[in-house]
C-alpha cells in the first residue's frame, strides 16, 4: 500500500515537521518513504507545503499531484488542494483558522479546530500534532507509538521536554477522528 499526503500551510506551523513525523514513523515501522519540501523565501508567514509518500514498495517519485489526503492549516492552502484529492481521500482542515467547508465529494472531510484545542492545551504551537493526529485517527498510515518514536527523532534533544504536550495534542486529535 502507498499513501500519498500533502501537508500545508503558513510558515511556522509546523506543516514541515507534520511531513517529517509521518516521514520518520513511516521508517521506524520498516516502510519506504520520501519527504519533499517546499516553501517560499519568506520562511515564517509565507506558503510552505511538503509531500509525503508512506509506502511497503520503494517510493519511486517524491512529487505528489494527487494525493491520497491532505492536512490543510490555512484557507490558501485548502483551496490550492482540494480538488487534487483523490477519490476516497481524506481532508482533514484546520477550522479555526478556516471558515469555509471544502465543496468536494467522494473525499472524508473533517473540520479540526487545530488552533482552538493547542489554546486550551496551553501551547499554539502543537495546532500541527492536533491536526496529525485527527489526520492518523482516520487514515491510520502509521501508528500514534511511531510518533511519539519520530518526535525524539525529529526535535533537537532542547525541545525534548515538549514531547508530552505534543503527545497530549496528538491523542486529541485522535479523539476528534473517532467521533
Amino acid at each position: 500500500m502507498t499513501h500519498e499526503i500533502i501537508c500545508a500551510g503558513f510558515g511556522g506551523q509546523g506543516v514541515m515537521l507534520i511531513g517529517q513525523i509521518i516521514a520518520y514513523g513511516g521508517m521506524i515501522e520498516g516502510k519506504s518513504v520520501s519527504w519533499f519540501p517546499s516553501y517560499g523565501p519568506e520562511m515564517r508567514g509565507g506558503t510552505a507545503n511538503c509531500s509525503v509518500v508512506v509506502s511497503e514498495k520503494q517510493v519511486g517519485s517524491p512529487i505528489v499531484s494527487e494525493p491520497d489526503g491532505i492536512i490543510a492549516m490555512n484557507r490558501p492552502s485548502l483551496e490550492k488542494f482540494t480538488m487534487a484529492v483523490k477519490p476516497g481521500g481524506t481532508i482533514v482542515y484546520n477550522s479555526s483558522l478556516i471558515e469555509i467547508t471544502p465543496d468536494r465529494s467522494g473525499v472524508k472531510i473533517l473540520p479540526v479546530p487545530a488552533n482552538d484545542i493547542a489554546a486550551e492545551l496551553g501551547n499554539d504551537k502543537v495546532a500541527n500534532m492536533v491536526a496529525l493526529g485527527a489526520y492518523l485517527g482516520l487514515t491510520k498510515v502509521i501508528s500514534p507509538t511511531s510518533v511519539e518514536a519520530a518526535l525524539k527523532k525529529v526535535l533537537p534533544s532542547r525541545r525534548h521536554k515538549l514531547i508530552p504536550l505534543n503527545i497530549q495534542a496528538l491523542q486529541k486529535g485522535l479523539e476528534l477522528a473517532k467521533n
